[in-house]
């Protein structure tokens, strides 16, 4: 699996693309909507905006072109007004040579972005850039400049930082990638969080920088860290199965109400352990889509689950032939 298309949903709102006056000028038919564009303007908080122009169709005459982007944006849509924010490409700016002029940008403007609730932090496709290849850089101000956030997502995890000593807002927590380093965890971990309930890791492969093992997530499984987390997801795993034996015997299992061990590599194995342990049959949900189990397999654990009361999503299964199973995200 790879990122083919960019997001049309994001915190529970549609996604809408902003293009100013000057750049759906310069697209032409192709561009927005300027009617739809001036519908959108009237109720800013109706939508989580996607601030991107990989195509250039806006102004690169003079200083940086990226901030003025962003700059006419906040002249056109109501600052104050912005719940949710995706951030995409302004014509390769966000790529692992340079990721600064997108980064800047935003964190320039966020002083008049008070009500931002929602961001989502490069929303790239693999045309744009493979997920591996994504390498941001320091992105700690991010939270420090917004500290009314509830949601962050961030694409991308190699050579990323997020070291925050507190942030008192942040709900949940995403971040997307083909290898999750341990420094990276080592920083959320060590982050306070207070109000912190959904805690999403993708976990990846070796190859990729997904070194992140039991051990990094040690503080976490055993309650010493972000006990406020109710939803966890360790997704995208090269190895699902020692996942699903680590939280078994873990302390955060006990209060989690929702697990997330979807797009990895979960064969029989791991389901019997899952099917041998009843606290899992205490979850609320549990999402096991996109795995390795056998047919059989598959519908004895969701008949005994869904018995349970406990809302199962074990949809597409695949098959590793005679070779290894793969996680859905690597490169």
């Amino acid at each position: 699996m790879t990122f083919n298309t960019h997001l049309t949903e994001y915190a529970g709102l549609p996604v809408f693309g902003y293009r100013s006056r000057e750049g759906m000028a310069a697209a032409g038919r192709g561009g927005a909507d300027p009617l739809a564009m001036l519908a959108a303007a009237g109720d800013p908080g109706a939508y989580a905006w996607r601030l991107s122009d990989e195509e250039g169709d806006e102004p690169r005459d003079g200083g940086d072109f990226v901030l003025r982007y962003y700059e006419r944006f906040c002249a056109d849509v109501e600052p104050a007004s912005v719940a949710a924010l995706v951030v995409g490409n302004v014509e390769e700016t966000i790529d692992v040579a340079d990721p600064g002029p997108v980064r800047d940008a935003l964190l320039a403007c966020a002083p008049r972005w008070t009500g931002l609730r929602s961001l989502f932090y490069a929303d790239l496709t693999y045309e744009e850039a493979e997920v591996s290849w994504i390498e941001h850089g320091d992105l700690s101000g991010l939270l420090d400049a917004f500290p009314g956030l509830e949601r962050l997502g961030i694409r991308g995890t190699g050579d990323t930082s997020l070291a925050v000593e507190e942030h008192r807002s942040l709900r949940s927590l995403t971040l997307e990638g083909g290898g999750l380093p341990p420094g990276l965890v080592k920083q959320v971990l060590a982050s306070r969080y207070p109000a912190l309930e959904h805690l999403e890791l993708w976990l990846g492969v070796e190859g990729y920088g997904g070194t992140t093992g039991p051990d990094d997530l040690a503080p976490l499984l055993e309650g010493r860290v972000h006990t406020g987390v109710r939803s966890l997801g360790l997704r995208n795993a090269e190895d699902t199965d020692a996942w699903v034996r680590t939280v078994a015997g873990s302390a955060v299992l006990e209060r989690l109400e929702v697990l997330d061990l979807s797009m990895g590599t979960l064969t029989d194995a791991g389901a019997e352990v899952l099917l041998g342990t009843p606290a899992f049959r205490g979850l609320r949900r549990l999402d096991l889509h996109r795995h390795f189990m056998t047919a059989e397999t598959e519908r004895r654990l969701a008949e005994a689950f869904t018995a349970a009361g406990v809302e199962t999503d074990v949809s597409g299964r695949e098959s590793s032939g005679s070779g290894r199973p793969y996680p859905a995200v690597t490169e």
